[in-house]
């Protein structure tokens, strides 16, 4: 159900980059506001329903999608919800001084207190930033895709992915996203278990009040996947009412697993690891229920390779 009826339809999906600064700025002037936060970095908020979702996403990211909108206006759209976007244009990880002012700003002001309920959602850095930030409203829900706890490399040595950004400072406000989450009231950790990196920063979110959301086969690709599956919204919806637990994640999940969003990726993994034989069984167990002849031209060149090697 929605929290109004909302007519936002902001239109950016034809503009270069100059216009689409200046039309969501002009869109923000109407029922909220642009402000950007330094070179890097600014915000973007609508103010629509009594729930807030704050999202944490690249400009990249954004102008990657075929509507050129952050996926937060997707929410005001489909549920009339209010959106508070930290946009990131450059910047890493969110770690940022000027972010950390706005942040106080915003406590300072009693913002979140204006909301019957509050999500903050992220992906990767966005994931992390997502679980960060949420201390500053307690009570928030935190949905995170893939977040890192830290890459303070004292604690978090283990992760060789992101050597140079261990230039930016995780051991100063705001910095170890787990202890960040002890004001939520309910934090969901989505992750491939079979990615060691993320499943050992996700072993690091351990309080009480965060669930482990495991995405077997996705890797990387957790968000896009979702995404495509159509799985992406219902989650941000349980994850905003607080609903969402292992069973409704699972239905969402493995209901759509027989979609090329899912599948397409998982072959790939399997290929590029060297998984031949594994490989070719799920070409077969996808060929008894679909025709797609991407995977009969792949289990072709398997049992041909796994030929040669007999």
């Amino acid at each position: 159900m929605k929290d109004i009826n909302s007519n936002f339809d902001p239109q950016l999906a034809n503009l270069d980059r100059e216009e689409w600064y200046d039309t969501v700025e002009e869109l923000a002037e109407e029922d909220g506001y642009f402000e950007p936060l330094g070179k890097n970095y600014s915000t973007i908020f609508h103010e629509a329903g009594p729930r807030l979702i704050v999202t944490f996403e690249t400009f990249g990211e954004v102008f990657a999608r075929r509507n050129r909108e952050p996926r937060g206006f997707d929410m005001v759209r489909r549920n009339g919800w209010s959106h508070l976007c930290i946009l990131s244009d450059g910047g890493r990880w969110y770690r940022d001084q000027r972010i950390y002012r706005y942040f106080d700003r915003l406590v300072d002001d009693g913002f979140f207190e204006d909301f019957d309920q509050v999500l903050f959602f992220g992906d990767g850095p966005g994931g992390y930033a997502a679980a960060a930030y949420s201390v500053v409203a307690p009570g928030a829900n935190v949905l995170a895709i893939r977040p890192v706890a830290t890459l303070d490399p004292a604690q978090a040595g283990w992760d060789r992915r992101f050597i140079k950004d261990r230039q930016l400072s995780f051991s100063d406000r705001y910095g170890y996203a787990p202890d960040m989450l002890e004001a939520a009231a309910k934090a969901f950790v989505v992750f491939d278990p079979r990615n060691r990196e993320d499943a050992m920063h996700a072993a690091l979110f351990r309080a009480p009040n965060v669930l482990g959301l495991h995405a077997f086969g996705l890797g990387v690709d957790i968000l896009p996947a979702l995404d495509g599956m159509g799985a992406l919204e219902p989650l941000i919806e349980g994850a905003m009412d607080g609903s969402l637990d292992t069973l409704a994640f699972a239905r969402h999940y493995r209901g759509h697993q027989h979609r090329l969003e899912y599948l397409r990726p998982m072959l790939n993994r399997l290929e590029s690891s060297g998984r031949i034989g594994l490989a070719a069984r799920m070409c077969r167990g996808v060929l008894k229920t679909q025709k797609r002849p991407r995977f009969a031209k792949a289990l072709a060149r398997f049992e041909a390779a796994l030929h040669n090697q007999a």
